[in-house]
């Protein structure tokens, strides 16, 4: 699959990821906070599945 997310909206999504799963160890103990899972995944290998079904890319050198 090729990348389909820019550069700056990985980290933002890492960093969405790192927050809330940080809610679930110093937070409030709240099991909702591994939703973060999934921001931090496709932070992390620049692929987001619900992109790829729309046809979305935000990755300007990744559509060329």
């Amino acid at each position: 699959m090729k990348a389909n997310e820019s550069g700056i909206e990985r980290v933002i999504r890492i960093a969405v990821g790192v927050v809330l799963l940080s809610l679930v160890a110093i937070g409030p103990k709240s099991l909702w906070g591994l939703i973060g899972i999934i921001p931090l995944v496709t932070g992390l290998v620049g692929i987001c599945p619900i992109y790829s079904i729309l046809g979305i890319s935000t990755c300007k050198k990744c559509t060329s």
